[in-house]
């Protein structure tokens, strides 16, 4: 007896089109983010122009003047204020969109959730190795394993903005995903090792005050004057226990619901609180914290020619740029490649793995993050954290170079695409590309 053909299982496709609100979503995040980008980059050419001009002095004034309460412990540099307080909003605004991608966005299922996840575990693995293999024997150097491994979603979409008209969203959509696990990663990273000492009780307090926090919001109470301060003690205390404060603005935004429970009416009764946080908070992060933050971090005195190659003969230095330029490349290259060969998954017909190459380079713009880890492991003002700064705005200067000629290549070609699918010079309303096509 002949056994009943079987029907051959569909293979997966790589960074397929979202649904219709996830897209528009994830549109509207990216137009956020690529106004953060450009203020940002303003804030790192003002830092720059300014520490090497004959009026550094006052640069450095401005970002090591030391500025409140002394006797809790909050006596910080301006500098200090802009890494751990402004910071703490942007990586609250990071906890909302994880949440988000997780619970309610396409993410929440595991096959669509698998790309992204395994492409940013590969850019990060990769680079630390790299930076391991230029930095091997030197002791102190290996502290800084962590900084090319961080992605700066604001940069890269900005520039993707930029140099792109006409790419596929799913493209865009692929590049803010990976930049969701890559913060999600770092976060992790900083907590469990920049953590030098650990003071159990401000950190089960700071716990407290986030438990509390997450209660409020889940009751949907959204009174600025209580939440607010809630938030502030909770970050107070998490700085106050060793843990980077900026830990705090993470858990804080994982306690916001992203759909009402069924008590309040179900996920069909409307979003949770974490979309209306997020459009509340997001410009705040994106257009003051991060440009602010990067105009007191980007601020290094090079010296000239001479001064920039004597910072990068540092192997610190040297081990950034290659982590993030050719380390983040390979990794998130060859970790996409890897689930597409043994998922037997393909990808999108509206894509090329040149586009894919494109993105891969973008993650190479590792700066706000990086720069972060960078005065964790080695102090902010120190000698290695000079060279530190020329390494991360080095190698994500030539990874952003690199992503632009081969992203403005592939520009170009889907702008002629797009062009010729729009003839009908016979005026019938039907692009004529689509006429040409034989029958069946």
């Amino acid at each position: 007896m002949t056994p009943p053909p079987t029907t051959p299982t569909p293979r997966r496709t790589l960074f397929s089109r979202g649904s219709w609100t996830e897209t528009q979503r994830v549109a509207e995040v990216l137009r956020k983010e690529t106004v953060g980008g450009l203020l940002l980059l303003v804030g790192t050419v003002v830092a720059l122009v300014w520490a090497n001009s004959p009026a550094s002095g006052s640069y450095a004034g401005l970002r090591d003047l030391v500025v409140g309460p002394h006797a809790l412990h909050l006596d910080l540099s301006l500098g200090q204020w802009a890494a751990d307080g402004l910071l703490a909003v942007f990586f609250f605004i990071a906890g909302l969109e994880l949440k988000r991608e997780f619970v309610a966005g396409d993410l929440r299922d595991p096959r669509r959730a698998v790309v992204p996840v395994v492409a940013a575990v590969g850019g990060m693995a990769v680079p630390a190795l790299l930076f391991a293999l230029v930095t091997a024997g030197d002791g102190d150097a290996t502290r800084g394993w962590a900084i090319p491994t961080a992605t700066d979603i604001a940069f890269a979409v900005a520039v993707l903005a930029v140099i792109s008209t006409h790419l596929p969203s799913a493209l865009r959509t692929f590049l803010l995903t990976l930049a969701v696990v890559d913060d999600l990663l770092a976060i992790t990273i900083i907590a469990v090792f920049y953590t030098d000492q650990l003071s159990v009780g401000p950190l089960l307090g700071a716990l407290a005050a986030v438990a509390v926090f997450g209660v409020l919001v889940q009751r949907r109470v959204r009174t600025w004057w209580l939440l607010v301060p809630l938030a502030v003690v909770a970050w107070a205390l998490m700085h106050a226990s060793g843990v980077h404060a900026t830990v705090a603005g993470v858990l804080l935004g994982f306690t916001v619901p992203v759909v009402r429970s069924q008590a309040a009416g179900g996920p069909e009764a409307g979003p949770g609180l974490a979309e209306h946080f997020e459009h509340r908070w997001r410009p705040l992060s994106a257009g003051f914290a991060v440009p602010v933050f990067a105009f007191f971090s980007a601020g290094v005195t090079v010296g000239g020619f001479s001064g920039l190659v004597e910072s990068l003969q540092d192997r610190v230095a040297l081990g950034i740029v290659a982590g993030l330029v050719v380390g983040k490349t390979v990794g998130i290259l060859g970790a996409t490649a890897l689930v597409c060969r043994f998922t037997r998954a393909r990808l999108d017909s509206s894509l090329s793995w040149w586009d894919v190459l494109g993105a891969a380079m973008l993650g190479g713009i590792g700066f706000t993050v990086s720069l972060l880890i960078g005065e964790l492991a080695f102090g902010a003002g120190s000698l290695r954290d000079e060279h530190v700064k020329v390494g991360v705005l080095t190698g994500s200067l030539v990874a952003a170079a690199l992503a632009t000629v081969v992203l403005r290549l592939r520009n170009r070609t889907y702008k002629r695409l797009h062009e010729l699918e729009q003839v009908d010079e016979d005026g019938d309303g039907i692009p004529d590309v689509y006429q040409q096509r034989p029958a069946g």
